[in-house]
């Protein structure tokens, strides 16, 4: 199935409209005159993963987390060294399970390690490492997270909620992640991801925006909750956004998952592509989803690059070594196809474009070096 969805990560900020969704299971132990939340995004510069933190626990302990746009909820290595006098399970068929829509109850722990294993009767989702695509069962839970609130120009208190809902991974869904990581941030389109349940939790606007840092050495930044959102120098970005439709798939991208659950992720609609006004031949279907949820352009944060099925990436590599006839090529650099030698390229001039063209009136314009 993963050969044929197509990620497009080039968007350095996205702002999402979420359902509307209302949680008995979640409170907030601060004033609901919380307006915002923020979190600085750090690019690990050996993975290339976006990296964020949150702080978890009783005592509280600060958990660094590679960001997933699309993963579907907060999981976390539990297996080693979770330790918490807050935690508690989501016990089968109640408001917690029933929200996050799990079809799994666990009558026994799944191991003797020590893990927030309390009791028996618990609810089980399935968190997924989706750098490696790989998933396994894990127990549903709640237990007090801390984040960082602001007004969208400047940083407020830190604030807590005191059930905020997240799945147990095991140690090994952490092969692949950056050093140090924990586990992952799910933003997805559920009602259990972390924009929906801070949402619900604070009760104020249930979007969120992020902005990512192309640098390893200056970070980024996710907004959860209306803008503004004021970057260096005093920009307020929310005044110039561009707005693009999101199509549903209704079948489940993740590595595990129930039957009959929509994927989580945030596809797009793009109809054709483009270089230099010149659209690029190739089975322009693929760009759709079809029933069994192959297909499809989505956004992704955990690749470091565009990635395209194979034809459309032959195609569209074609098209841009016509494009660049008059520069050197150079010995292409894994898993790149097609590299030029910048010694040669005339930076007055302009360069091939790379052009996204969606459905409906709006179009997006990106700009490669390489491909």
């Amino acid at each position: 199935m993963a050969s044929f969805h197509h990620y497009f990560f080039s968007f350095l900020l996205f702002c999402s409209l979420l359902f509307p969704i209302l949680s008995p299971s979640i409170a907030s132990t601060t004033s609901s005159r919380t307006k915002a939340l923020v979190s600085p995004v750090a690019k690990d510069s050996a993975t290339l993963q976006y990296l964020t933190h949150i702080s978890q626990r009783t005592p509280l302990v600060p958990v660094k987390l590679t960001l997933n746009l699309g993963g579907q909820f907060l999981w976390v290595d539990c297996d080693q060294d979770y330790v918490s006098s807050t935690y508690k399970p989501a016990i089968c068929d109640s408001a917690p399970c029933n929200l996050a829509q799990s079809k799994s109850c666990s009558e026994s722990c799944f191991s003797n390690r020590p893990k927030p294993c309390y009791y028996n009767n618990t609810c089980s989702l399935f968190p997924d490492n989706s750098v490696t695509k790989t998933g396994t069962i894990g127990q549903f839970g709640q237990d007090i997270v801390s984040v960082q609130s602001t007004d969208g120009s400047n940083l407020g208190k830190v604030v807590s909620v005191s059930n905020f809902l997240f799945t147990c991974g095991s140690t090994f869904l952490l092969e692949g992640l950056a050093n140090g990581v924990k586990g992952m941030a799910g933003l997805g389109r559920t009602k259990i991801g972390l924009p929906s349940q801070f949402s619900s939790a604070f009760s104020f606007d249930r979007k969120f925006a992020i902005c990512l840092s192309s640098s390893t050495t200056s970070n980024g930044v996710v907004f959860f909750g209306a803008g503004p959102y004021v970057l260096n120098p005093d920009i307020d970005v929310s005044r110039s956004l561009t707005y693009t439709r999101l199509v549903i798939n209704p079948v489940s991208t993740a590595a595990s998952y129930f039957e009959g659950e929509k994927s989580s992720e945030y596809f797009i609609g793009v109809k054709s592509i483009k270089i230099n006004n010149k659209v690029v031949r190739f089975n322009t279907s693929l760009l759709n989803i079809d029933k069994n949820g192959n297909g499809g352009t989505k956004i992704s944060t955990v690749n470091p690059y565009t990635v395209l099925e194979t034809s459309i990436y032959k195609a569209v590599v074609g098209a841009f070594v016509k494009a660049l006839a008059k520069v050197p090529r150079v010995a292409a650099v894994a898993p790149f196809g097609a590299c030029f030698d910048s010694n040669h390229i005339d930076v007055t001039l302009i360069q091939p474009r790379f052009l996204l063209t969606f459905k409906g009136k709006s179009s997006r314009k990106v700009f490669h070096n390489h491909i």
